[in-house]
């Protein structure tokens, strides 16, 4: 037997028994509630094991065991760093940890041993949602960030759901969304994503840059120099997070080695822009509450409003089938009226049935369906914080209806992705028209409806019958 056949002999024999010992050494509860990897290497003396500021270092020749005591929770949670001694395989000390032990993909050598907490495989029948109306802005822009550092495949999910929430219901300019996640790709910590679990499409977010802290110092930078007095901001967080004792903080983990980004820091570049209309901020990862007091205090909006997932000292958490962080999810959906799937929600989220869907509506929807895991916790600059909404104010209340009418049918007969890409095109004219009816008389009124029924049938065609419905 030769010498590199010995070592791999020795090297699984040790490793079985570091397995035998890790299982052992649970607690009863552990046993059904703690995954268990064993990382299939041998730590070098002085080397670092898992992000470099939790300070971790191999003593000797090491052997790891991550320990993962939350698993459905988004990190930073609690979880253990389990080490072996690399040459007799024996058990040398448990340090406690918040974070995974890699920085941006999972290596292939840490493998899942004891694993009683799992993924449920889910199957949803997408539905085309219902027809909504397009949305009219005659009057400011309207801005996103989007950020995800250390994405898994769940976070990119909820952005997704969102992008396609701003751009189809409410008419969001594709320029005008900043989409920061991971490496600059559809790519996550669970490998590259291709089709969105949502209606089994395609990714359609545009994203352009990494989930860095220079991408996001970036983002606001640029916005500086483009928000005006009637604009608004949505501020959309996601991933992980974490929550620093000794500085008393909440932090953002950013690609690509779950650096910290503090909430302070954020505070400090909200402070940096100048003064605009409303800015509606939803966080999801962990320990998120932590924000709320500081972005609130430096916001240079006229109106502010937060929603968290969770309050500052406590954990965001995962669905079962682990394709969406439910809180995301949820106060998403109650913005588009459906869930991801096109179906209905569990109740309408308009409370005061004005036809908009406010910052405080959201928010109570998403809690009063949350995950109880979940802590979610909201704050407002002041009232108009509260009723902050993505799309604007109607100034001509008549228009509304006559798009109804006239745009129902072909949406009901074409794929939901043709329709709003159509709709891109004639958006300029509509809004030509907007401006021409704000003072409208039922005159007008009339002459409206017969030119925007005249726009629709030149740009979609021949009105479909009732009957026509699209696969």
């Amino acid at each position: 037997m030769s010498e590199n056949e010995n070592t791999s002999v020795f090297n699984t024999s040790i490793f079985e028994n570091v397995r035998r010992h890790a299982v052992r050494h649970l607690s009863h509860i552990q046993q059904h509630t703690t995954n268990l990897h064993l990382d299939e290497r041998i730590y070098s003396a002085e080397e670092i094991i898992g992000p470099e500021f939790q300070k971790i270092v191999a003593e000797g020749p090491t052997i790891l065991v991550f320990a993962d005591d939350d698993p459905l929770a988004n990190f930073s949670h609690d979880c253990r760093y389990m080490l072996y001694d690399g040459v007799t395989g024996e058990f040398d000390r448990e340090i406690p940890a918040q974070f995974p032990p890699y920085t941006a993909t999972r290596p292939s050598t840490l493998r899942a041993f004891h694993e009683p907490v799992n993924f449920i495989e889910s199957k949803h029948f997408p539905v085309k949602p219902p027809f909504q109306g397009p949305v009219i802005l005659p009057d400011g822009e309207r801005y996103a960030i989007l950020f995800s550092g250390m994405s898994n495949k769940r976070h990119l999910n909820d952005m997704e759901f969102l992008f396609r929430t701003m751009v189809d219901t409410y008419g969001f300019k594709k320029e005008n969304i900043f989409s920061l996640s991971f490496d600059g790709t559809l790519n996550t910590q669970d490998g590259v994503q291709t089709l969105w679990p949502g209606d089994n499409t395609p990714y359609r977010i545009n994203i352009k840059h990494q989930g860095s802290r220079s991408a996001l110092q970036s983002a606001f930078d640029e916005l500086r120099g483009r928000l005006k007095t009637r604009d608004e901001l949505l501020i959309h967080t996601n991933n992980h997070g974490g929550w620093d004792n000794v500085s008393g903080s909440s932090f953002l983990c950013t690609y690509p080695s779950w650096s910290q980004y503090y909430a302070t820091e954020l505070a400090t570049k909200l402070a940096s822009l100048p003064r605009y209309n409303k800015l509606i901020v939803m966080m999801e990862q962990c320990h998120a509450g932590g924000f709320n007091a500081p972005i609130l205090t430096h916001s240079t909006a006229a109106a502010t409003s937060i929603a968290a997932a969770a309050i500052e000292s406590k954990s965001s958490y995962v669905s079962a089938d682990g394709n969406w962080d439910p809180f995301a999810r949820d106060w998403i959906a109650a913005q588009a009226r459906h869930t991801p799937f096109g179906g209905m929600l569990a109740f309408n989220p308009d409370a005061d049935s004005d036809g908009r869907i406010q910052a405080e509506e959201a928010f109570a929807y998403a809690n009063f369906v949350r995950d109880p895991r979940d802590s979610p916790v909201f704050n407002e600059s002041s009232e108009a914080g509260g009723d902050i909404t993505l799309g604007q104010e109607f100034r001509v209340f008549g228009w509304y209806p006559i798009l109804v009418e006239a745009l129902r049918p072909h949406y009901n007969a074409m794929s939901v992705s043709d329709y709003h890409a159509v709709m891109q095109k004639i958006q300029p004219e509509l809004h030509k028209l907007a401006s021409s009816l704000e003072h409208v008389s039922e005159t007008m009124r009339r002459e409206a409806t017969i030119k925007v029924a005249a726009l629709i049938t030149t740009t979609f065609g021949k009105r479909p019958r009732d009957t026509d419905v699209a696969a």
